[in-house]
């Protein structure tokens, strides 16, 4: 039941991390600005990479 949360979790961090790409490079004209969204979009996608380590490899037993 723990692994379906942090799927979850991964799921949800990777889908704010397409939005904030999306943002980055299409609505916000700022170079600064939009490098540091950018930044945090590959951090959530590294974060959303290192929780699904656990749920992949997870447990077989119910």
């Amino acid at each position: 039941m723990d692994l379906m949360w942090i799927s979850f979790y991964s799921l949800g961090a990777m889908a704010l991390a397409a939005v904030l790409i999306y943002v980055a490079r299409y609505k916000i004209s700022s170079r600064i600005i939009s490098t540091i969204v950018s930044l945090i979009a590959w951090a959530l996608l590294i974060i959303a990479f290192l929780l699904m380590i656990p749920v992949l490899g997870g447990s077989t037993h119910a």
